[in-house]
């Protein structure tokens, strides 16, 4: 569907934000960058109090480009469109929605591939390591610019529901909902090495060179196509691949070789490489890290219930029966303790085929609780307009 031919549900053409933060920020990792740059986008309006503020944080291979187009060419909406518009479970006509790109990120924000003021190159693997806590920091001093002193929620599935976490345990007086979709207190072991098996895809390409690809005018695209491929698997359920492809093959025949064949091989190789063409290596090593590292209960003696018993706020969790990376088991294992920290929680197990990225896919039972939950947001603050 082409923007000029859009639903009413739409928020519509849409024009991506950018902020200067000329004062320095200190990282987890004890490294500061002097200064940076945050590219976000908006839709509905701000209230005169500002209570009606929602943020949503974007997963790994996620940006600030979440609902609406961006011209009446463009023939997708952002990434998750289906739950941000008019009358939609986050309601633009009673909420304000921020999304912002996160530091580090690769469209727009101050990330590997910007200019490192120090050198006047791009930073490539000098960029710090950045962490969930950081991009929630960065995230705070985009609310003190925009005039926001409290988000009605925030809200992300996947990365970004650990960022939401990161927010209620952390700014406690700075948010009022979190809803945490399709996420986990902390990675397994074999998530890690998911991670770790994309990130030697990358650092292996000849093309890598050693972090500084850009400034040898080159792409390490094999290593970002290999990663994307892995990750991608990790993403979905079997069942879901079953049904969307099958054995099929592409040529209804064996050619008795190594090039693609099934349909399956096929559609990889094609989100390999789309991916390749849009995202840089640099980033995706930092977010991939950055979910390595995030474990809110290890500053609390490894005490998931101490640290939930910072947050002030209300939750919604949300997880999906065929999610088999961040399994239900993660989300119930959050929300006991939440409930062991007299916290306010409600908690659903969705059915869905679609395994971890179920989150992004349209679902009835879904977005009736997901509106529901957001209605009651709204009603509560005043906001129901």
């Amino acid at each position: 569907m082409a923007a000029e031919s859009q639903a009413a549900d739409s928020v519509g053409i849409v024009e991506p934000q950018r902020l200067h933060f000329p004062e320095p920020i200190r990282l987890e990792s004890g490294h500061t960058l002097p200064e940076f740059n945050l590219v976000f986008e908006t839709y509905g309006t701000l209230n005169a109090d500002a209570s009606n503020a929602v943020l949503i944080c974007h997963a790994l291979s996620g940006h600030h480009h979440a609902a609406g187009y961006h011209s009446r060419e463009d023939r997708k909406p952002g990434w998750w469109d289906a739950c941000i518009g008019p009358g939609k479970p986050i309601d633009t006509n009673k909420f304000f929605v921020v999304c912002p790109n996160n530091l580090g990120g690769c469209h727009g924000s101050t990330g590997p591939a910007s200019e490192n003021p120090d050198t006047g190159r791009p930073y490539g693997p000098d960029f710090p390591v950045i962490t969930v806590r950081d991009w929630v920091k960065s995230q705070a001093r985009l609310a003190d610019r925009l005039g926001i002193d409290q988000w009605a929620a925030v809200i992300g599935g996947s990365l970004g529901g650990m960022q939401a976490l990161d927010w209620a345990i952390h700014y406690p007086e700075r948010i009022r909902h979190a809803v945490v979709i399709a996420a986990t207190p902390r990675l397994t072991a074999q998530n890690i090495a998911f991670n770790e098996v994309a990130r030697r895809a990358i650092t292996s390409d000849p093309e890598f060179h050693e972090g500084r690809y850009l400034e040898n005018d080159a792409i390490p695209q094999r290593g970002l196509m290999l990663a994307r491929m892995v990750g991608h698997i990790t993403y979905l359920s079997d069942v879901s691949m079953g049904e969307k492809f099958g054995r099929e093959l592409r040529d209804h025949a064996y050619h008795f070789g190594f090039d693609v064949e099934f349909q399956v091989e096929s559609y990889l190789q094609y989100q390999g490489v789309r991916f390749s063409e849009t995202f840089d290596a640099n980033t995706y090593l930092l977010m991939t890290r950055a979910l390595d590292y995030f474990d809110p209960a290890r500053e609390f003696g490894n005490d998931l219930t101490r640290a939930m018993a910072e947050a002030r706020c209300r939750f919604l969790v949300l997880s999906f029966s065929s999610d088999w990376r961040f399994a239900p088991e993660h989300s119930q294992k959050l929300v006991n303790a939440m409930v062991d920290a007299r916290r306010d929680v409600s908690y659903a197990e969705i059915d869905s085929d679609w395994g971890h990225d179920a989150f992004l896919v349209p679902n009835e039972r879904y977005e009736s609780l997901f509106r529901a939950y957001m209605n009651r947001v709204a009603k509560e603050h005043g906001d129901a307009g």
